[in-house]
């Protein structure tokens, strides 16, 4: 280490000969790292896990352009449309077609007595080219009264158990006092407000939520002649329909739109964005104080080496090294226990917590830069010492 940091300050490396000196309180200083950007890693893997579920739950079906209630912030929480709306978006040259999109929520009883909350799609089937490529496969199967797609990465149920599933030989379970035949299965996951999706026909979606009529579907889709001119369009229809209360969008746009408001506005989102603040907090008040003590333990060798004509930024560069050194070993610690709390949470939530390159490249710069800054506000006190005063 002294050799590496000689070679990188191009002098002996005092900061980090400070540092050894008293191990205690190195060791006490590199716990502090490793435990705030553990907890900066563990807040951002379950933000990322919120925003990629959200992204995943609209992976059964497809379009350039969604159109929506006004006051739909999310995919499920829209509230129904009147499907004239579908017809008059018909009317547009530029429209080529256009299906509804059922949207709703039920419980399923599974055999063991535990309960597992679906998020149910409904689609005509005769909508192919709005079927995700999941489901656009089995989408004909699916004209039968009471037969479904089910995810096999529901969370909590034996991915074994629905491994055979195939249209000639479904397996059958209750909702909603209803048998419902699973001809094929999907991979999504559960999310953080359902712990599995089924794609149904419209038909089936109606005779599960008995209390909707098809006139109202949650979404209406649209495919268009000329993707690339989808933000035009977009424009167009939003002043076609004006008279309407909806939100007309891509349907990437909403994607966007509904990971921004589920982060920024929903109070997991908000709690999840503290206790990233919070860990970063943790780590500039920790560093701080070890680069504080530090410096106020060797203010008389500093205010010496000033008297004799070293410059501040020399006694800088010895508090950065320190913070540098603090910031890479703490660093390590805390991004190997971060992996094995992802792979525990996976595992127990069914959750995609996951340790991306990019995620460690910005916590490991976010480290540095947190360290970095406690070294600044550390050297605040050097640059005032006064040789006169202190002997």
């Amino acid at each position: 280490m002294s050799r590496l940091l000689s070679l990188l300050f191009g002098r002996l490396p005092i900061g980090w000969l400070q540092l050894r000196h008293n191990r205690g309180r190195l060791a006490a200083a590199l716990a502090g790292v490793a435990f705030a950007t553990m907890l900066v890693f563990v807040q951002l893997g379950i933000m990322g896990a919120l925003n990629g579920t959200i992204r995943t739950s609209y992976t059964p079906f497809t379009a350039d352009i969604i159109i929506s209630s006004n006051d739909g912030n999310t995919l499920t929480d829209s509230s129904p449309l009147a499907r004239r709306s579908l017809f008059r978006a018909m009317a547009i040259d530029s429209v080529i077609a256009a299906a509804p999109l059922y949207i709703g929520k039920l419980d399923w009883r599974r055999p063991d007595g535990s309960v597992a909350s679906l998020q149910v799609v409904g689609l005509p089937v005769e909508a192919e080219q709005f079927a995700g490529p999941l489901v656009a496969p089995l989408l004909k199967h699916l004209a039968v009264a009471n037969a479904a797609v089910i995810d096999r990465q529901t969370r909590g149920v034996d991915t074994a158990s629905l491994a055979e599933i195939s249209p000639s030989k479904p397996l059958q379970f209750e909702v909603n006092d209803r048998t419902i035949d699973a001809i094929g299965t999907l991979s999504i996951g559960g999310g953080f407000s359902a712990d599995g999706v089924m794609v149904v026909s419209d038909q089936t979606f109606m005779t599960l939520f008995p209390n909707r009529i098809s006139g109202t579907p949650s979404h209406l889709l649209l495919k268009v002649s000329h993707p690339e001119n989808v933000d035009a369009l977009t424009l167009h229809l939003r002043n076609t329909l004006a008279a309407e209360s909806i939100e007309v969008r891509s349907l990437e746009y909403m994607i966007a739109d509904d990971i921004r408001y589920q982060t920024t506005q929903r109070p997991t989102g908000v709690i999840f964005g503290f206790g990233v603040f919070m860990g970063v907090l943790v780590g500039i008040v920790i560093v701080y104080q070890v680069l504080s003590t530090d410096v106020a333990d060797h203010l008389r060798e500093y205010a010496t080496l000033k008297a004799v004509g070293y410059p501040y930024r020399f006694f800088i560069s010895i508090v950065f090294e320190e913070a540098l050194v603090l910031a890479v070993m703490g660093f390590i610690p805390g991004i190997i226990l971060a992996i094995g709390i992802y792979q525990v949470m996976s595992l127990a939530t069914g959750l995609p917590v996951l340790m991306s390159p990019e995620r460690a490249a910005m916590v490991f710069a976010g480290t540095l830069a947190a360290s970095t800054l406690s070294g600044a506000f550390a050297t605040r006190r050097l640059k005032g010492a006064d040789p006169a005063d202190l002997f």
